[in-house]
């Protein structure tokens, strides 16, 4: 078979691959949704439980609390990674009840779910007139941010990691829209699109606190970590403000969504606002939240190496 061909064939297999597994989640999404939001929820979570503790990621879930609670029995870290295997798990399920958990509405901004703490922040963001830079972590379920925002009328462009099967891809892109607006998938042009956000005068979302190979090293929880210093540049380009927002879950399915007040962000001997400086603050402040519940971060990536 000629190069040409089998490459071909391969795009083809590939594409068949990709189509039955979007196929796959499709159905089996729809089949979910015909049982109960708190039924769900326990299947899900004592099925991670089980699950977690036999796949490959769970080996870098245990190196990862070694490295952010050395003073931790192995017990005390297996409980944890145990509790983080099931919040990974109703994560993952809340995407598809999102119309039943996201019940504000433009006239109930305290909803039976979801409270909010520090709200009169939105409000200055959205009438004060200028850009700003909201950033969050993956703690809990991260995805209420923009949708919170945009009940008080502040739409923020945010960006969010697209999932390597297209398919698959389009069915999350179908579920965020739904709710939300204005999101930007990650890679070639993003930053562009980000740039051009805030020169518009409007909102930036982003995520922080994942590796980032051609970043700056910092520390997080004490050994350096490449972090990404995108938004430290971006809030020295256009000296705008930032905010952090982080969603903590809270029991009985709700949520509670915090917003910071501004940051007062360091700057060097020039008065521009210092990247790495700002940068290791920003890194802090997601290790401050982690540490306050450990259990909602997403332990299974690399975060140091």
């Amino acid at each position: 078979m000629s190069l040409p061909l089998r490459y071909r064939l391969l795009q083809f297999l590939t594409g068949v691959r990709n189509w039955v597994i979007g196929f796959l989640i499709s159905v089996t999404l729809k089949l979910i949704r015909l049982i109960p939001l708190k039924t769900a929820a326990g299947i899900f979570e004592r099925f991670a439980r089980w699950l977690g503790p036999k796949i490959w990621r769970h080996k870098i879930v245990m190196s990862n609390l070694e490295i952010a609670f050395p003073e931790m029995s192995i017990e005390e870290r297996q409980k944890l990674a145990s509790d983080n295997w099931a919040q990974m798990a109703r994560s993952l399920l809340e995407y598809i009840y999102l119309d039943e958990i996201f019940d504000l509405d433009e006239n109930n901004i305290e909803s039976d779910r979801i409270e909010i703490k520090n709200a009169e922040q939105f409000v200055k963001l959205r009438d004060d007139g200028l850009p700003a830079i909201l950033f969050t972590g993956h703690i809990a379920n991260f995805e209420l941010l923009p949708l919170v925002s945009a009940r008080f009328g502040l739409e923020i462009q945010s960006m969010y990691r697209r999932p390597n099967n297209p398919h698959a891809a389009s069915k999350v892109a179908e579920a965020r829209k739904e709710y939300g607006k204005n999101l930007v998938a990650s890679g070639a042009g993003a930053s562009f699109q980000l740039m051009t956000a805030l020169e518009r005068g409007d909102h930036v979302g982003l995520l922080v606190d994942q590796k980032f190979r051609r970043g700056i090293m910092v520390p997080f929880f004490g050994k350096d970590a490449p972090t990404n210093t995108l938004l430290a540049k971006l809030a020295r380009r256009y000296d705008c403000p930032v905010h952090g927002a982080r969603t903590i879950r809270l029991p009985n399915g709700r949520f509670r969504l915090e917003i910071t007040d501004e940051l007062v962000l360091p700057r060097d001997k020039n008065g521009d606002i210092d990247i790495r400086s700002t940068t290791e603050l920003v890194t802090r402040v997601v290790e401050d939240w982690v540490r306050e519940y450990p259990e909602q971060w997403l332990w299974m990536h690399r975060r140091w190496g």
